[in-house]
């Protein structure tokens, strides 16, 4: 067999598909420079975001990458400096999870300072599924 040098001009780099810890970074940067067409460079076009807050028990889902767009333009709109630091992340085969406080404060005075997750699921190194959770925070006792 023959093993051909690193420099060789035939050998074919080949990037691993699905998430990697690289790649969970550059989406993290993307979402936070509020750029909707750099977020969106990561998403496939079927793809389906689970939003933490919405109508249904699940949130408010948005399928396909021009709803995405919208509600993502829609959203930076209201909410100008949103914000996710990075707290941790796991990634599993075509999976990953991200841990993150994200902050910021909307058009109507609401102040975002919540722990939240994201589940995802990539097909390569799309998102194919993208689930939002985030903590609840209350003032009074409750269970």
């Amino acid at each position: 067999m023959y093993d051909a040098p690193m420099s060789d001009p035939h050998i074919r780099k080949v990037r691993p598909t699905g998430p990697t810890s690289e790649l969970m970074k550059e989406i993290n940067a993307a979402f936070n420079s509020r750029d909707v067409d750099r977020i969106m460079s990561f998403f496939a076009e079927d793809c389906t975001f689970l939003m933490a807050r919405g109508p249904e028990p699940e949130g408010r889902r948005v399928h396909g990458k021009a709803a995405v767009r919208k509600v993502l333009a829609d959203r930076f709109r209201v909410i100008t400096n949103m914000r996710w630091d990075h707290v941790d992340s796991f990634i599993t085969g075509s999976r990953a999870v991200t841990v993150w406080m994200v902050t910021g404060t909307g058009s109507d005075g609401e102040k975002l300072n919540y722990r939240g997750c994201d589940l995802y699921e990539f097909r390569g190194d799309k998102i194919l599924n993208k689930d939002t959770y985030w903590k609840l925070v209350e003032q009074r006792d409750r269970l």
